[in-house]
């Protein structure tokens, strides 16, 4: 029986794969401080492994604790990337773009969180 879609898994998983790429190409066109595309790897991508993994939460607390990590990391993401715009590593277009899906992620997981909190 297939699963019901999940915006959170669909669009966390999406910008996974939009870190590992812009990674990739800070790294292979040597921009970017090394430290950053490593944290930012890092933080970007672990917002996708939490929500994955809160799909087989044990718990309503366990569940919690999941998306309010992937929360702390898309605000860490968030961080890294605004030091990549400001070293001029990302340009203002490339920035808006992969910025404007991490805050939408943000937004989502704060609703998440709170719902959580107030059941």
């Amino acid at each position: 029986m297939k699963r019901p879609e999940n915006t959170i898994i669909i669009k966390t998983e999406a910008f996974a794969d939009r870190i590992i790429r812009m990674c990739r190409y800070l790294t292979d066109e040597d921009k970017g401080e090394k430290d950053a595309i490593r944290q930012i790897y890092r933080s970007g991508t672990s917002v996708g492994a939490n929500t994955a993994e809160s799909q087989y939460a044990q718990s309503r607390a366990d569940f919690l604790t999941k998306m309010t990590i992937a929360l702390k990391e898309a605000n860490e993401t968030k961080f890294w990337l605004g030091r990549l715009h400001s070293e001029d590593a990302l340009n203002d277009k490339e920035y808006n773009s992969i910025n404007d899906d991490c805050v939408e992620i943000i937004k989502l997981l704060t609703s998440i969180t709170k719902t959580i909190k107030t059941k």
